[in-house]
């Protein structure tokens, strides 16, 4: 997701809109810029590549101004070039923007013969040129927002300045998550309360089809027909700080060393020590009388979502299916009475996790969340949610998150079992008992991470990987393979272990790792016995396993990492934080940017 952020007030715009943009650089982008209001004109500068970019062009050409905006993009419509980076205007208005118009070839035809003059490729100066075409008729900034925001089709969030108007910004949301911040005689717009922390703890969410008029004292809102409403200004948790590096090399490694953290966290929230009983009070709805779950997700999210799956339906017997989140609302499912839609998300932002969630309401769904912000739209606009305790992720690639999420889900199995009556106290004394263990399981792994460093020199080398896994295990093979791809741009496929035969094994030679997820337990002879169909075509087998497996797969693995023994019921979390690393030290070998890979974005906002 791009990063928006304007500010109005005393100060000057510039530092404040850089230094807020940088907390947002971990969504990912590829250019930014920045555009403030000059003696009442409007002044920019703009820079493809990192911020340091930018920061480097400021220093040579300072924006003065206390009004001003500015972005991060992540190019969608043009090539990631200066002449395509936000803010994108004209002499009477700048705008910058999140999402995507889809009714912008339209629009800019209309535009081009009504005589505006366009200088990108991009959609959003769309949205510009709409605008100045309507200043130039005489309306003013408001009457503009009245009149062309309802014309634009797609998902956008949106800010924008005006020449003339000093003390004026305005908002507007669609299908793409905005903020107002209120300071003490300033204010602030922003794409999520991360950006504005440092600025302001006091913040209004404006819901989709919602526009804002912003002063330097204050802000009112609009729906798409016009009508003023009011927005609850509410106090976010979101804190200023806890977003450095602190002593390690990147984002990533860092967030790797909190897993222990963020699963105890995320457990204290759930489990009740005393009773080792999982809390889930006033769901709006009764799982005993559940008949069915659909879960869905993007990307590792989607992956947790499978290993949910599995969860739900080994522990509570609740028949399930799982989407990807992007093909959910398009394959349009029957629902069946009585269904509860599960989503995943780091963000609560992500763009087709969102139309999902909107789907499954549209069937009479209750939708409960996993989420990692409370703030998020995800969060507001679901039935029911269940919070990660994982903090802000800053990485690209999400690692803490996606083992609180298995957590989480988790939890969730054993609590609609209870209620279900498909397990006793007994059994699920025992399995929160191995919950509470792997916070203490995941330091070992991170305080012996020799071994996978030694790997990933065997890794680096690799053009093509293969991880297989069973069960639930599945999901982290799965997991694995995109974290090789994401950080290391190796190609990478994950498998279900019985499924090699059918087809992968005969990609199978001297110079494929296959690394198998191996936990010993109920499914590891069938898993060994796939293993070793590889090894004897020449693959060169890498396991994670435990103790008990070791001792089965050293005698033809070339290389066997010795994971803590844990209830295979809880090894997919565990077994999630090798993988992560393993893909972490590749990186690291390949020189490849780890926390900001090339091409993605932390949180996809548009579909």
């Amino acid at each position: 997701m791009c990063g928006i952020v304007g500010a109005i007030g005393a100060r000057p715009a510039a530092p404040l809109i850089l230094d807020a943009l940088r907390r947002l650089e971990y969504r990912g982008y590829d250019s930014a810029g920045i555009a403030t209001l000059v003696d009442g004109q409007i002044d920019r500068r703009r820079a493809a590549g990192k911020l340091r970019n930018l920061g480097d062009v400021l220093d040579a050409d300072p924006l003065t101004g206390t009004t001003g905006i500015g972005h991060t993009r992540w190019a969608t419509h043009g090539a990631p070039t200066e002449a395509n980076a936000h803010p994108h205007g004209t002499a009477r208005v700048s705008i910058v923007h999140n999402g995507i118009i889809e009714n912008h070839a339209e629009l800019r035809a209309e535009l081009e013969a009504a005589g505006q003059v366009f200088t990108s490729e991009t959609d959003t100066e769309t949205v510009a040129q709409l605008f100045d075409l309507y200043l130039a008729q005489g309306m003013t900034p408001i009457e503009a927002a009245r009149t062309a925001l309802p014309r634009l089709e797609g998902a956008y969030a949106l800010a924008m300045v005006f020449a003339g108007h000093p003390e004026l910004m305005i908002g507007a949301q669609l299908g793409a998550p905005l903020a107002v911040g209120f300071g003490d005689d300033e204010m602030f717009l922003g794409s999520d309360a991360l950006a504005l922390a440092p600025l302001t703890q006091r913040i209004a969410f404006l819901n989709d089809g919602d526009w804002s008029v912003v002063s330097r004292d204050g802000a009112r809102f609009f729906t798409m027909d016009g009508a003023e409403v009011q927005r609850e200004i509410r106090r976010t948790a979101v804190s200023g700080a806890a977003v450095g590096k602190g002593n390690y090399r990147h984002f990533m490694e860092k967030e790797l060393h909190e897993h222990p953290a963020v699963i105890g966290d995320t457990l204290r929230q759930m489990i009740n020590p005393a009773t080792r009983a999982v809390a889930m009070p006033g769901l709006p709805f009764d799982p005993a009388k559940l008949a069915r779950v659909s879960f869905s997700g993007c990307g590792g999210a989607y992956f947790a979502a499978l290993a949910g799956r599995h969860w739900m339906e080994e522990i509570a017997r609740i028949s399930a299916d799982v989407d990807v989140a992007s093909e959910l609302r398009y394959r349009e499912p029957p629902v069946v009475p009585d269904t509860l839609g599960i989503l995943v998300s780091q963000s609560g932002e992500t763009a087709d996790t969102m139309a999902a969630l909107r789907y499954m309401q549209a069937q009479k769904m209750p939708v409960l969340s996993v989420v990692n912000v409370a703030e998020s739209t995800m969060a507001r606009a679901s039935d029911a949610v269940m919070l990660t305790i994982a903090g802000p992720e800053i990485a690209v690639a999400s690692t803490k998150a996606f083992t609180a999420q298995l957590t989480v889900l988790a939890c969730i199995a054993i609590a609609f079992a209870r209620q279900r009556g498909t397990i006793d106290a007994a059994r699920e004394a025992a399995l929160t008992d191995a919950l509470l263990q792997i916070p203490a399981a995941a330091a070992s792994v991170l305080d012996n991470a020799g071994d996978i460093q030694r790997v990933a020199h065997r890794i680096a080398e690799a053009r093509d990987v293969l991880y297989l896994g069973r069960g639930a295990n599945y999901a982290i093979a799965l997991e694995g393979a995109l974290k090789l791809k994401e950080i290391c741009y190796i190609h990478a496929e994950g498998y279900a272990a019985g499924e090699m035969k059918h087809g992968p094994i005969a990609l199978i030679d001297k110079n494929v790792p296959v690394i198998a997820i191996a936990p010993s337990g109920p499914l590891f002879e069938k898993t060994a016995s796939n293993l070793q169909e590889a090894a004897a075509r020449g693959g060169q087998i890498v396991a994670l396993t435990d103790a008990a497996g070791a001792a089965k797969l050293r005698s033809f693995a070339v290389e066997v990492l010795v994971m803590p023994t844990v209830d295979p019921f809880v090894a997919p979390i565990l077994y999630a934080i090798p993988v992560q690393l393993l893909a972490y030290h590749v990186a690291l070998l390949k020189g490849t940017d780890v926390d900001q890979p090339r091409n993605l974005a932390k949180s996809v906002t548009v579909e």
